[in-house]
């Protein structure tokens, strides 16, 4: 009976070091796993952080930008009425991305108005030869009939 007894202590004793050491492991696992997330974790906060500070240079400089436009627009405009449009249309935009949008759509805009321009001059340029090439026939009719006109009157006094 002691020997049951003991044989029953040594399994249990056993039982209870395989339990521990699989506890253990999966103690060792857990760890690791979460040094990897906290890993992880930091790495996006970081990015974040980055992020969020790259954002704030970006509205200070187009906050200059602004400044330097509204300078500008200030001397060109002698109402106060464009410019206080223009502020109006501007002070709704709180964020980075509605920044960036207006920005784009000012650009295509902009983008837009150049190439009407270059159009316009180009239209100008064309208009402007064909004028001068018409003008230039006109100008040697105008030559050719007066020679015209001057031959044949100094042939009909000879004859």
């Amino acid at each position: 009976m002691s020997q049951d007894l003991t044989q029953q202590w040594l399994t249990e004793i056993q039982s209870l070091k395989q339990q521990l050491t699989e506890l253990l492991r999966d103690r060792d696992a857990a760890w690791e796993s979460a040094q990897k997330w906290r890993k992880l974790y930091n790495t996006e906060a970081e990015q974040r952080r980055t992020d969020a500070q790259m954002s704030q240079q970006a509205i200070a400089s187009l906050k200059v930008e602004l400044q330097k436009l509204q300078g500008k627009e200030e001397g060109r405009l002698a109402d106060g009425t464009a410019l206080t449009a223009i502020q109006q249309e501007i002070e709704p935009l709180k964020s980075v991305e509605d920044l960036q949008l207006k920005l784009i759509a000012v650009i295509k805009e902009r983008d837009r108005l150049v190439q009407a321009l270059k159009t316009e001059q180009d239209n100008h340029a064309q208009t402007r030869k064909s004028l001068t090439t018409a003008l230039g026939d006109a100008i040697d009719r105008l030559t050719q009939e007066r020679s015209g006109a001057e031959g044949q009157g100094s042939r009909g006094a000879g004859e």
